[in-house]
């Protein structure tokens, strides 16, 4: 995908953005603040547009001291660990949102800063949404120690199927759970190994099989690329087929594809080297969505406004989730990984995008 620098970008972004910040939001506990509310499933449930929200939250720390938190195995409360920075001269603490181990060979995250769990946002008008003050859904240990991340929503016949990020000492798996009330949550484990994430279900059977787009991360031969799988059930998966790379960079699912009379249309998202991330759209055939007709070679979206180039982590626009009704696309995504923003593209802008 070409860098358009902003000029060929066809959705639209809403003047109310960004539609959730941190502002404001309760933590889960007194001793955290909330340094992000982003990359969120969506779905509409009963009267109302539901955000399944991602809220990152980290311990404050001063300059020479960073303070991780994370599940405890034993119990499942949050912990604090402090590490003295000058204490660790092996451990790189210059991204803010992970510490390293220096020298290793590819990197070696030791730890996140913060701790993700999931919370739920409301709506009637798509537009204004109040933040639960409590989560939805708690990290579980050993696979959830570093917390819930990117959630996914995919509806299927009434019952709301939630893929996510389980992120770990053990690598970041993708697990499942399902609801019919968004109040109680079933656990189904995870559904691909680590590092494997990204993950998109679509919302029916094809030809009798369940399909979710992935994202496999190779340590030595192969980049990271986008997969497609199939199941008889959603919980295990087979028949991986390799449908999308980048000449530059990496790229992944974004929202859960919807069909269309032309096909399967997936809003993924595109990372160059320094990590600016922008969404692209992929048509995919509606009876053999392995099969890719076309790719948009330039930008759906892409961080251009303020609230999307600096941040918690700058220059990113990254989706979990759309809706998809009367001919628009509604496109709800985290701006430099702290908020919640929305673009709205009518389909036929979509389909000029991929035919250009």
């Amino acid at each position: 995908m070409k860098d358009s620098s902003g000029s060929l970008a066809r959705a639209v972004r809403h003047g109310a953005n960004p539609l959730l910040t941190p502002n404001g939001a309760v933590a889960s506990s007194p001793g955290l603040k909330i340094d992000g509310v982003l990359n969120c499933g969506v779905t509409r449930f009963k009267d109302e547009i539901l955000l399944l929200c991602r809220v990152a939250e980290s311990a404050p720390s001063d300059g020479s001291v960073a303070r991780i938190p994370l599940i405890q195995k034993d119990s499942g409360s949050t912990v604090i660990v402090s590490l003295v920075k000058s204490d660790h001269p092996e451990y790189c603490f210059e991204d803010p949102r992970v510490v390293t181990r220096r020298g290793a060979k590819s990197p070696a995250v030791e730890y996140l800063t913060s701790l993700s769990h999931l919370r739920i946002a409301r709506s009637h008008d798509g537009v204004s949404f109040k933040l639960d003050d409590k989560p939805a859904v708690w990290p579980v240990p050993p696979y959830e120690a570093f917390g819930m991340e990117d959630p996914r929503i995919t509806n299927i016949d009434g019952c709301y199927y939630i893929n996510y990020t389980a992120s770990s000492p053990a690598g970041c798996a993708t697990a499942l759970m399902k609801t019919t009330d968004f109040v109680s949550f079933e656990r189904l484990g995870l559904i691909f190994l680590p590092e494997n994430k990204d993950v998109c279900i679509f919302p029916q059977k094809i030809n009798g099989k369940y399909y979710a787009l992935n994202r496999p991360v190779p340590n030595a031969i192969g980049s990271p690329d986008m997969w497609i799988s199939e199941s008889p059930d959603l919980v295990h998966w087979g028949r991986h087929q390799h449908i999308h790379s980048a000449s530059n960079g990496r790229v992944g699912g974004g929202a859960v594809p919807f069909l269309t009379e032309r096909g399967w249309v997936a809003i993924y998202h595109w990372a160059d080297a320094s990590d600016r991330y922008c969404l692209g759209a992929m048509l995919l055939d509606a009876n053999d969505p392995s099969e890719v007709i076309a790719i948009s070679t330039t930008p759906l979206l892409e961080p251009v406004e303020l609230y999307e180039t600096q941040g918690y982590f700058s220059n990113v626009v990254f989706t979990c989730g759309c809706l998809y009704e009367n001919g628009i696309v509604t496109i709800y995504y985290g701006a430099a990984d702290d908020k919640i923003c929305r673009a709205d593209v009518a389909i036929e802008d979509v389909y000029a995008l991929l035919d250009a």
